[in-house]
């Protein structure tokens, strides 16, 4: 069987979510959209109902997935209904719905629901994606209270820049908000993975870790709340070809790297069919046999080359780490010019396995 696989620590991940409430000392939507950034969204929520405050996905058919494994905890759509006729499974599966745009606004007033919402108005603070317009934010609120519809109505917005700490967007964010949710009085929801780890004076109810949640910093720089996470995802393959090359010799498609001593090439069952970036360079770190080792050549569809020219000892079988505890996902981002986020997500074909239940 091909020994491609993501080794996902469930025992870090409560660790993890733990860590942004003690930050914030504030209830924890733990957001897993996108199957969990490339987790397993089931597996990942179950791990963490007993004491997680509520989850949050992207959508509604994310929000069923869970409901149908059994998850009964709170479920947030972070981007509301699509149409109005989700208004009614929205009941029925008493999921919370963000509102964000004027014309799910009207949706709601118009569409008979069987029992109050719970809703999450979002205001446009800066970031300019989605959200109710600041002047237009109490007007919103009121018009959601006179419709009959709503039991609860939590107050949030979004920040664009919050992994840069010395931006003052974040504080300006935070000022847009305040000042246009003065004398409305309900729960507030600001704080997401950067907002928790970065920014302890910014005041939040309701906290959405994210990224932070899966062990990876959202900051470029070291961070020291960032350096508290555990990372969750490993992934792991094997050897499975050894060569001794000759100086001079090219190695992967496009030759991209010419051997520039005698090495000996070890060639891994990964690739970027599996999730693993293409854009990934020569000299991106690995560790093989339990030592540090780097990438050569062109990552191909199912196989990637590495140079073990200092590691005699690997050989065929040997394990391979291309991401977890050893090394940082965000280094192997880096390196391929991305994010954490976006690796993760990449991550469709490799079986997972589960530890720490």
């Amino acid at each position: 069987m091909r020994p491609a696989r993501a080794l996902i620590d469930l025992q870090a991940l409560r660790h993890n979510y733990r860590l942004a409430r003690e930050l914030t000392g504030a209830k924890a939507l733990a957001v897993v959209k996108a199957d969990a950034y490339g987790h397993g969204a089931v597996r990942c929520a179950l791990a963490l109902e007993p004491e997680a405050d509520g989850f949050a996905v992207a959508c509604i058919e994310e929000a069923l997935e869970l409901r149908a494994a059994g998850i009964k905890a709170p479920v947030l759509l972070l981007e509301g209904f699509f149409e109005a006729s989700e208004l009614a499974l929205i009941a029925e599966h008493d999921l919370w719905c963000v509102v964000h745009s004027p014309w799910q606004l009207e949706a709601i007033e118009k569409t008979p629901v069987r029992k109050p919402l719970t809703l999450w108005l979002k205001m446009d603070t800066g970031m300019h994606r989605v959200g109710i317009h600041p002047k237009d934010y109490h007007d919103a609120y009121q018009r959601l209270l006179a419709s009959g519809k709503v039991a609860r109505i939590v107050l949030m917005s979004h920040f664009a820049r919050a992994d840069e700490l010395d931006a003052a967007a974040t504080e300006q964010q935070v000022a847009v908000f305040e000042a246009a949710r003065e004398g409305l009085k309900a729960e507030c929801s600001l704080r997401n993975s950067p907002a928790v780890l970065g920014w302890p004076s910014i005041q939040s109810d309701w906290v959405r870790p994210g990224i932070m949640l899966y062990g990876a910093s959202p900051f470029e720089a070291e961070q020291a709340q960032a350096s508290r996470l555990q990372p969750v995802m490993t992934l792991q393959s094997r050897v499975i070809s050894v060569r001794e090359l000759p100086a001079g010799e090219p190695v992967g498609y496009g030759a991209k790297f010419i051997s520039p001593r005698p090495t000996r090439v070890g060639v891994v069952a990964m690739g970027y069919a599996d999730g693993y970036p293409r854009q990934a360079p020569t000299g991106t770190p690995v560790v093989v046999a339990g030592k540090r080792a780097q990438l050569i050549g062109r990552v191909s569809m199912d196989m990637l080359c590495i140079d073990l020219t200092e590691v005699p000892e690997a050989t065929v079988g040997s394990p391979v780490e291309l991401w977890g505890k050893q090394v940082l996902a965000s280094d192997v981002a880096q390196q391929a010019g991305t994010i954490p986020y976006q690796i993760f997500c990449n991550l469709k074909r490799v079986p997972r396995d589960y530890i720490g239940e």
